[in-house]
């Protein structure tokens, strides 16, 4: 099997990452495509993947295409995959907000086609990513596109549908997760810790906590309920936050993204 990247930015550059360090593919087989010919040099010296110097040398060489360029190149893009096309192609698509059959529609085919969204923690192997297939896809497709991207993280199979509600909850709240435990560093920096080690006890206490809520059969309340002693400290923060609209916060980022992602579609 030959996979072949057009585009090579960075989470084109991590998914080639996972896949050199998983063991599980070899270089060889996987080639890549970039208009900045300096990024296809440095994977290609880093990882021994195969530069192309065009989108047709990956048609013709590749059997997977991963479309991993940002969705307003994306139509001049198709127009030459469209041209190379193949009945024994699998196109992957990770361009943000471009459904399966708006990439169907483009390239005028019935190739199987699965559209993926991985989210930023890919560049350290730990994304969260969900895909969705067209109707042609079967299930040899869905075993490749689960062990390529198993390589960044997990993976999950969603219905197209809920892509808006994921595009919030498994796309953006990595940036809202970032920006909480920053928070919590800077509130210790207030009160004389030193911002490096606040920040690393604030990401592993985050770590921790989530680690917590994938591995126990406990409801996050529950968990919220553990921690909090009767007149103790941790109720006094947990109160605040409360007060404070912590919650209907949290529910207005989530749906102002959802908002955001629809007009992209």
């Amino acid at each position: 099997m030959k996979y072949g990247f057009i585009g090579l930015g960075s989470m084109a550059s991590a998914i080639i990452k996972g896949m050199y360090n998983s063991k599980q593919f070899s270089a060889t087989d996987i080639y890549g495509y970039n208009r900045t010919v300096a990024k296809t040099n440095h994977l290609a010296d880093n990882y021994g993947l195969i530069s192309s110097d065009s989108i047709k040398g990956i048609m013709t060489n590749a059997d997977v295409i991963v479309l991993a360029v940002q969705p307003q190149v994306l139509p001049e893009v198709l127009l030459e995959v469209q041209k190379y096309i193949k009945e024994n192609h699998l196109i992957i698509s990770v361009a943000a907000g471009k459904s399966i059959d708006y990439i169907q529609q483009n390239i005028q085919a019935d190739t199987p086609i699965i559209r993926v969204m991985p989210n930023i923690n890919a560049i350290v192997g730990a994304s969260t990513t969900c895909y969705s297939i067209s109707s042609t896809v079967n299930e040899q497709h869905k075993e490749i596109v689960e062990s390529l991207f198993g390589t960044i993280g997990s993976i999950i199979e969603l219905p197209e549908n809920l892509f808006t509600i994921f595009s919030a909850i498994g796309g953006a709240s990595p940036a809202f997760t970032y920006l909480y435990i920053d928070s919590l560093a800077r509130a210790a920096v207030r009160e004389g810790m030193d911002k490096k080690m606040a920040l690393e006890i604030a990401a592993s206490s985050v770590l921790g906590s989530a680690k917590m809520i994938l591995e126990s059969d406990e409801h996050p309340w529950e968990l919220v309920d553990q921690v909090c002693s009767p007149g103790g400290t941790t109720i006094q923060g947990v109160t605040s936050l409360q007060n404070d609209h912590f919650a209907s916060t949290i529910y207005d980022a989530v749906t102002a993204v959802i908002k955001k992602d629809s007009t992209l579609s």
